[in-house]
């Protein structure tokens, strides 16, 4: 036994992935529901507008988490749905506000823990058409922060707040590799640093209101969620690809923490960005430096990392290196997955968690989002997709690690949140891939089945968590 005995778990979900009913009681348009309309983006040329329904079963969500045991669940607002336009001068919709302030009411009443984050990725449509959306330095963080005071004042048992989930993916894949809302790869060169920029200022700002208006009467602490990878060298006996395995870290974790624990973007940044990464005012370090009460982490994979030869070009985005999945030798990092950037590594999980303990000084640490897909699981009959193996494994390996670095390590660890609860929308994966620990069936009203990697998942917590 190794975890705190109160220590927290539970299951993940995203607004966008799971809710649908995007019309449906003044919710407004978001970027992922025009980015969904573009031919050619999504497999199955699919969206979010049904999803998983549970925008309309939040009792069924919350019978299924307690059926499971969980004391937790982590789950996102939509922005558009509580301001449709989403601009501080715009008008609230209160029938989307008090949908989210009787969700919160009834995890309460069921003993479970509510963890809500601010922006998945969803921002309302209208922000971007009327200014840029987050490539807007001043109106952006100001929009966001007048959002965050709206749902502080409403929803105040809530004790546990995200501002932004992997604003990585929002910056890379929304910015540059276009993959996500809003699609956009022009000036690739610079818009995804500004865009993280504008990000860091906006949690700056939400956090600060929090701890100044809200803190200290509600009792809550606020954060921002991280994703972040785990790297070993291609070739273990080269000097340059160890240096490039921090390297590749610094530009995806650092790019974000750094400022936040140590007040400065990291030095990998600065020396192949140059002028091209913005630079903090007096004012913003303020805000930024020491804005979060705790680690948010998202984690799922880990690479082989190999540095380049070459001057990185302007598009680079991940410190100049190749990113594999086998090694000089032709070992492999882990078994494949439905999903083409996630293989298994439960040592990676470790390893990284030590890392950011050193560096940042032992922050708190919530595990916000853990999981893993199965190659060709969307193909079997739903006997075998009940019968999820893989996934038992993948949580048994990944959690048991995460155990070992608290226990042996003294990792600062207080939750974690298996990704996710049931089958929903894979953003540009469509429906194809489940991330699920329970399955959706889409064709039938959305009706929920348990996977055996939902059931063992309170067991494995009991065994590792102290009693006393």
């Amino acid at each position: 036994m190794s975890l705190p005995k109160d220590f927290i778990w539970g299951f993940s979900t995203s607004a966008y992935q799971i809710e649908g009913a995007i019309e449906q009681d003044g919710r407004g348009p978001s970027i992922w529901d025009s980015f969904c309309n573009q031919p050619g983006r999504i497999t199955g040329g699919s969206s979010g507008a049904v999803a998983c329904n549970s925008y309309n079963r939040t009792a069924d969500d919350i019978a299924l988490l307690k059926s499971l045991g969980a004391t937790a669940y982590r789950f996102s607002l939509s922005w558009s749905r509580i301001i449709p336009l989403g601009g501080r001068e715009d008008p609230i919709n209160d029938t989307g506000m008090q949908h989210y302030v009787k969700f919160v009411d009834d995890l309460l009443d069921a003993g479970i823990t509510p963890f809500v984050t601010l922006y998945h990725w969803d921002l309302p449509d209208e922000l971007e058409k009327r200014y840029g959306g987050l490539l807007n330095r001043q109106e952006f963080p100001l929009d966001f922060e007048r959002y965050a005071r709206i749902v502080f004042e409403a929803l105040p048992k809530v004790k546990h707040w995200a501002t932004f989930n992997e604003p990585w993916v929002s910056c890379i894949l929304g910015y540059n590799v276009g993959s996500a809302a809003p699609g956009r790869t022009s000036a690739a060169s610079t818009d995804p640093w500004i865009v993280g920029h504008n990000i860091l200022i906006a949690h700056g700002r939400a956090a600060k209101t929090y701890r100044k208006k809200f803190q200290a009467q509600h009792g809550g602490e606020i954060g921002i969620v991280l994703d972040g990878d785990a790297t070993y060298p291609w070739d273990a006996s080269d000097p340059e690809d160890i240096r490039a395995c921090n390297r590749k870290i610094e530009f995806s974790i650092g790019w974000f923490a750094d400022p936040i624990y140590l007040g400065h973007y990291p030095a990998a940044m600065r020396a192949q960005l140059l002028s091209r990464l913005p630079t903090f005012t007096d004012e913003e370090r303020a805000l930024v430096k020491g804005s979060s009460d705790y680690y948010g982490m998202n984690h799922y994979t880990a690479n082989y990392v190999k540095h380049r030869e070459d001057a990185p070009n302007l598009e680079d985005y991940a410190g100049n290196v190749d990113i594999l999945f086998s090694n000089k030798n032709g070992d492999w990092i882990g078994a494949e997955t439905e999903s083409r950037w996630l293989r298994p590594c439960p040592q990676g999980f470790g390893d990284l968690l030590r890392w950011i303990s050193e560096r940042y000084r032992n922050p708190k640490i919530y595990v916000l989002e853990n999981g893993t897909s199965i190659k060709g699981e969307n193909d079997l009959p739903i006997e075998k997709i009940l019968e999820d193996d893989f996934r038992v494994q993948y949580y048994d390996g990944y959690v048991r690690e995460m155990a070992a670095a608290v226990r042996l390590c003294g990792v600062d660890v207080r939750g974690y949140f298996a990704w996710s609860l049931m089958d929903n929308f894979e953003w540009a994966e469509g429906y194809r891939t489940r991330f699920g620990a329970c399955y959706v069936d889409y064709d039938n009203g959305q009706k929920r089945y348990v996977k055996k990697s939902a059931t063992v998942m309170k067991q494995l917590f009991d065994e590792l968590t102290k009693k006393d």
